[in-house]
């Protein structure tokens, strides 16, 4: 049931492609999405992205319409539809679960939606063949599902839902069920589409990486709550809450005059000498060692019993182990300059933190 209170304007954003303004949604006595703003741009590659339980789904299913707000308003370029049945609506929703007819061959999969709405024969075979050459999948417009690998029911899953001509995509975590390789792969094959056809792309996932690839804007989930919404780049380096530095990629939070700040790994340089001229840094030892391929992972403690992670990019091909020159229990120093340190927003109370010291600390 909608709440009574009046919804907050949404004609100012015509210009957008998907403009939430407090939106709510509850399951008894649980807030699965709570009191959220947002504002998708049109033709944008948005992601949300969250842990499971965080809202991101559900946020999803409210804009396709499979689920009504509670409170707040939904507009799809411009237009109100909080009310609407999702027929109404001009979305289309790719699942991880591909969903195909099984025994439908791929184009007729890709243009049985085209076939419901009537159009006529000639128009929706050539809307499918235009579709099916985007994806990669015209020599295979003649097989059936089960003659398909993953990644190419994926591609005919994805053409489905383009060949209908939506304003707004909505892609709930559809890599998911891929290997790494291949998903690694679909990635640059979905924004490639995007990018081509123009479509408002609303993507969910719990994956940073993903997030990081293909967004064009991000936002990070919390607790039915959106902590940050800004560019890959941005919620990255200029992480606004320490949830958000620790769920996207690993970081390091350390304790300054001011408050806390965010340190990411490959921002440390690791040594078994001195702390440099001009450099903050703290003083520890190896308590692991992790090859990962690119780059070497470091796990050293501190003399207070806290830990931090450093990375080594892993640049010589002769070495048998990045990490033999610093192998576990070594005696380290990390070291860092204060501009990579980013301040997390609000101040805190150092006294009881832990972690290493700001060379204002020091000083």
């Amino acid at each position: 049931m909608i709440d009574d209170a009046p919804a907050r304007d949404v004609a100012a954003t015509s210009d957008h492609g998907v403009s939430l303004r407090g939106v709510t949604k509850r399951f008894a006595s649980h807030v699965a999405v709570n009191d959220v703003d947002l504002d998708v741009h049109r033709g944008e590659f948005f992601t949300m992205l969250g842990p499971s339980g965080s809202g991101k789904t559900t946020l999803l299913r409210l804009i396709a319409g499979f689920e009504v707000p509670d409170g707040g308003s939904i507009a799809l370029n411009g237009q109100d539809v909080t009310g609407r049945p999702p027929y109404q609506r001009n979305v289309n929703t790719v699942f991880q679960d591909y969903a195909l007819f099984p025994h439908f061959s791929v184009e007729d999969n890709v243009g049985y939606g085209l076939r419901v709405s009537k159009v006529p024969r000639a128009e929706r075979a050539t809307r499918v063949d235009t579709v099916l050459t985007m994806v990669r999948m015209s020599e295979f417009a003649k097989r059936k599902p089960a003659q398909l690998s993953g990644g190419q029911r994926q591609r005919v899953a994805l053409a489905r839902a383009i060949v209908n001509e939506p304003e707004v995509l909505l892609l709930d975590e559809p890599l998911g069920a891929l290997d790494l390789k291949l998903r690694q792969e679909m990635q640059v094959e979905l924004k490639r589409i995007q990018r081509q056809v123009g479509i408002t792309f609303i993507y969910v996932t719990h994956d940073q990486e993903e997030a990081l690839t293909m967004s064009d804007r991000l936002a990070v989930f919390r607790d039915g709550r959106i902590e940050q919404v800004g560019h890959p780049t941005e919620v990255y380096e200029q992480p606004a809450t320490e949830f958000v530095a620790s769920f996207v990629g690993t970081s390091n939070v350390v304790a300054t005059k001011n408050g806390r700040a965010v340190l990411r790994p490959e921002k440390i340089e690791l040594t078994s000498g001195a702390l440099p001229n001009g450099r903050l840094g703290a003083k520890g030892r190896i308590v692991d060692v992790a090859y990962l391929g690119m780059i070497t992972r470091f796990t050293v403690e501190l003399s207070d019993g806290s830990t931090m992670t450093a990375v080594r990019q892993n640049r010589s091909a002769g070495a048998r182990n990045a990490g033999d020159d610093l192998p576990a229990d070594s005696e380290v120093t990390l070291s860092w300059d204060l501009a990579d340190a980013f301040p997390l927003a609000g101040p805190s109370d150092t006294e009881n933190q832990s972690g290493p010291l700001t060379k204002e600390q020091h000083d």
